[in-house]
């Protein structure tokens, strides 16, 4: 593969991307889809951090069209609202991109369905919010949905027997755990889309070190401190942490189920290739056993939503 960049994304124009998340990946994704022609709704919980964001997209990219909507993933009434604030104003949608996320805060906090909230953020607001938006991603053209993970799913596994870290909580290892399971989500949800016809292609991607806001959420001072010193060298810009993610979504050589992280070493940094899946994410019992438990625990269901299309 060559060093792909923004400078070969096909046109957009004429698509329509939601993508989560107003900062960092999330800004520049949606900057990056907006100069291609795309209108997107940049969505996220802080109307003025998501106010700031289209102002600057809107200064830059002169041939799409951006707005926010507010959205909190880590509340299902909101996410709910939010599909069908959609649903009322425009018909399809051509690309989601489920980006927005929280990194391992130092003690245990839930969401306001009760799960802890790097699950309940990362993962279980996205699973609903996905599966919310299928009637319309199935109404799009050749409509894609990427799920960032993280190379941190490779350190993770999923703790069904103590999925909500109530009996102890860790944050890296629980921050790697909702991660993994944004992989898994992405490659079982493949699969059932083309077992059931769905027509959306799934695909999931990470993006190395990248220097964001989330890196900065690390508990510990001392911590934090160590990595701005460090940050310039090891950790790639946002704007080349947001390729996979761009290569996932807009390139005809991006393979339907694929998973898209850095060529670099260790895919720390890099241009959009192929990554490497963790084996606890290829387990179909695993995953089988997720998308179950994220049906029961968000009160949704894909099967459900994708009939109403």
């Amino acid at each position: 593969m060559t060093k792909w960049t923004v400078s070969e994304m096909p046109s957009q124009k004429g698509r329509v991307a939601v993508v989560t998340g107003t900062g960092g990946l999330g800004y520049e994704t949606a900057l990056e889809l907006a100069r291609a022609g795309a209108e997107v709704v940049i969505a996220g919980r802080n109307f003025r951090n998501g106010a700031a964001s289209v102002g600057k997209i809107q200064a830059k990219a002169r041939t799409g069209k951006v707005r926010f909507e507010q959205l909190d993933l880590a509340s299902l009434k909101s996410v709910e609202g939010f599909a069908a604030r959609l649903k009322g104003q425009t018909g399809s949608i051509d690309l989601l991109i489920n980006n927005a996320g929280v990194m391992v805060p130092p003690k245990r906090l839930e969401t306001e369905d009760g799960f802890e909230l790097q699950l309940g953020t990362n993962y279980l607001g996205h699973f609903a919010l996905t599966a919310h938006l299928m009637p319309m991603l199935q109404k799009g053209r050749a409509a894609r949905v990427v799920t960032v993970s993280s190379i941190a799913a490779g350190r993770g596994r999923m703790n069904f027997d103590d999925l909500q870290a109530k009996q102890a909580y860790d944050p890296f290892p629980v921050y790697a755990q909702s991660k993994l399971a944004c992989l898994v989500f992405a490659l079982e949800m493949h699969r059932r889309s083309e077992a059931s016809g769905w027509g959306v292609t799934s695909l999931s991607a990470h993006p190395g070190l990248s220097r964001t806001n989330l890196l900065f959420n690390a508990p510990g001072q001392e911590r934090i401190s160590l990595e701005r010193r460090f940050a310039r060298l090891m950790f790639q810009s946002a704007a080349k942490g947001a390729l996979p993610t761009l290569f996932a979504a807009t390139s005809p050589q991006a393979a339907p189920g694929g998973y898209y992280g850095p060529n670099g070493p260790a895919e720390l940094r890099g241009y959009p290739a192929p990554s490497r899946i963790p084996q606890a994410a290829l387990d179909p019992e695993t995953a089988e056993r997720l998308w179950r438990v994220s049906e029961q625990l968000t009160g949704v269901s894909f099967a459900s939503e994708a009939g109403r299309a």
